[in-house]
C-alpha cells in the first residue's frame, strides 16, 4: 500500500472498464443504448483511491439481458501504471454487479459503502453474492457523509438505489463531484439542476420538474465538474466561480 507522501499531486483519472447494451424498455427509446463502464482512479498526498470497479461475472442471466463486455480492471489499471496492491481505499458508489466486479481482486483493501447498500446487497436477490462477500473483504460502513481523507468525502445521493452514494474531492480548482450513477447521464444531472434553479428562482406554473433533495448538499460544495458511471459526458457549472 502507498504511504501518506504531501508531494503526490492530487489528480482523478478516468477508467475504462468495457460496456454493455442497456435494453430499449430500460433506455427509454426506440432501441437499445450501448452505456461505458467508467471507475475514477484518484491520486492524493494520502495514496490511491479506486472509484468503482468494473463489470463483474458469475450471472448468466444478467450477461444475456446485458450483453457486457469487460476490460479486466488489472489491464485499467496497468494503463495507468497502478498494481492492485497499490491502491489504499475502494469506493462503491453501490454495489450492483457492474460497479463492484473488481473488487474480490482487492481483498485487504478497504472498500466505503453505505451502511443501507450493504444490508441491502447482503439480503440477497440484489446482486452477485460473491462479489459482496468474499476472503480478505474489509468494508468501511457509512452511515451518511463521511470523510475517506482530507478533501475526500463520500456524499449520499440515493435514488438509484436507496444506498448510492457519490465521492466529493477537493482539489486546486474546486471540488470534482464522482456521482457514480446518481443520473445515467450528464444531461439528465443537469436538468435536475436546472430544476432546482428554477424552483429557487420562483418560477410561477405547474407543474415544474422534481429534484433530488441531495442537490442541495452538492450545490454546497459548488462542483467545478461532475463525472459519471455510465456516461463519457461531463457536467461543468455554466459560470465558474
Amino acid at each position: 500500500m502507498a504511504s501518506s507522501r504531501p508531494d503526490r499531486p492530487s489528480a482523478i483519472r478516468r477508467l475504462d472498464l468495457g460496456y454493455f447494451f442497456r435494453p430499449a424498455g430500460e433506455a427509454g427509446n426506440s432501441g437499445p443504448r450501448v452505456e461505458p463502464v467508467l471507475a475514477y482512479l484518484v491520486r492524493r498526498p494520502e495514496g490511491l483511491l479506486l472509484f468503482d470497479t468494473g463489470l463483474g461475472e458469475g450471472d448468466p442471466e444478467a450477461d444475456a439481458h446485458y450483453r457486457p463486455v469487460r476490460r479486466p480492471l488489472t489491464a485499467a489499471l496497468a494503463a495507468a501504471g497502478v498494481a492492485p496492491g497499490d491502491l489504499d481505499a475502494v469506493v462503491n458508489c453501490h454495489l450492483h454487479f457492474d460497479h463492484c466486479g473488481g473488487n474480490p481482486l482487492l481483498a485487504g483493501v478497504p472498500v466505503w459503502v453505505q451502511a443501507a447498500e450493504l444490508a441491502e446487497a447482503r439480503a440477497g436477490g440484489y446482486t452477485i453474492d460473491a462479489l459482496v462477500d468474499f476472503p480478505g473483504v474489509r468494508y468501511r460502513e457509512a452511515a451518511g457523509e463521511a470523510d475517506v481523507w482530507p478533501g475526500v468525502r463520500v456524499v449520499p445521493t440515493p435514488g438509484h438505489t436507496a444506498g448510492h452514494q457519490s465521492l466529493v474531492v477537493a482539489g486546486p480548482d474546486g471540488c470534482t463531484v464522482l456521482a457514480g450513477q446518481a443520473y445515467d447521464t450528464a444531461s439528465a444531472y443537469g436538468a435536475a439542476v436546472l430544476a432546482r434553479r428554477a424552483a429557487r428562482e420562483g418560477v410561477v406554473g405547474a407543474p415544474l420538474p422534481g429534484y433530488p433533495a441531495w442537490l442541495d448538499r452538492l450545490a454546497a460544495v459548488g462542483p467545478r465538474r461532475v463525472l459519471f458511471a455510465h456516461d463519457h459526458a461531463v457536467w461543468e457549472p455554466a459560470e465558474a466561480g
